[in-house]
């Protein structure tokens, strides 16, 4: 365990450390958020309505996260294939996903920055005043969201192994889960048939439990669910990083660029 402990946390060490000193992971993770509230705040700015304005700010916050998360994590792999270092990677002694979780790990700290930065961009320029009823749970809700965020981005990780271009999954993920998370639209006015994928992502549920701790609500039972999709997806990454990697050694596609 003591093994196991020192790995995970050297490897978060040098991958939030190659994060943070990136130019592209820099624009993507800190500059994308700030646009992309901005356009929501002056949007929902027209209505003159300070509750919409609450659920923007709260939603455009947590968005941040997403973007940090989603985009990155799916080329984490495809960028080792690049380097030629992917086929040591998977012929290491230890499991894919003990690299690849403390790496989404180091990605969701960029995305807990990119919830302080936007809720101070909504503070200095659009003099949003959040109200947030308890500050324990709502910081509680915040890195419930991050930890599953991070295991969703293993899931989006492994699919690199066997496909080269799973990078581009990502990316097509971003805008609709916007949507389907719930962080500018209510999920309950999606389509019914829609709903049940909201109901599938973890972070719908984290951004459940960070508006109930801002309004005073009770946010366990969403906490709840939140962990329990977030772990359902770190079992299904397992699963299928150990099942996509032998497929690719059977198939001898590991260093294909």
């Amino acid at each position: 365990m003591s093994a196991l402990l020192h790995q995970q946390w050297t490897c978060y060490k040098l991958q939030l450390k190659v994060l943070s000193t990136s130019a592209f992971e820099g624009f993507l993770a800190v500059l994308f958020p700030l646009m992309f509230a901005t356009a929501a705040l002056l949007v929902y700015r027209v209505r003159n309505d300070p509750d919409a304005m609450q659920y923007a700010g709260l939603g455009a916050a947590v968005m941040g996260m997403w973007t940090a998360q989603g985009v990155i994590a799916s080329s984490l792999l495809t960028r080792e294939r690049w380097a030629g270092t992917l086929e040591l990677l998977v012929a290491a002694p230890v499991g894919l996903g003990r690299i690849l979780v403390p790496t989404t790990m180091a990605m969701s700290t960029i995305g807990l920055y990119c919830v302080v930065a936007t809720l101070a961009w909504e503070r200095w320029v659009f003099d949003l005043r959040l109200e947030v009823a308890s500050w324990p749970l709502f910081v509680a809700a915040v890195l419930m969201t991050a930890l599953t965020l991070a295991l969703v981005g293993y899931f989006l990780a492994v699919t690199a192994v066997r496909y080269r271009y799973s990078w581009a999954l990502g990316a097509a993920l971003e805008y609709p889960g916007w949507i389907l998370c719930g962080f500018l639209i209510p999920v309950a006015t999606l389509p019914v048939w829609v709903q049940p994928l909201s109901w599938a992502i973890p972070t719908t549920w984290g951004m459940a439990a960070v508006r109930s701790a801002a309004d005073g609500g009770s946010p366990w039972a969403d906490l709840a669910m939140c962990a329990a999709t977030g772990a359902a997806y770190a079992v299904l990454a397992a699963w299928l990083g150990r099942r996509l990697a032998d497929s690719a050694r059977r198939h001898a596609t590991l260093a294909l660029t």
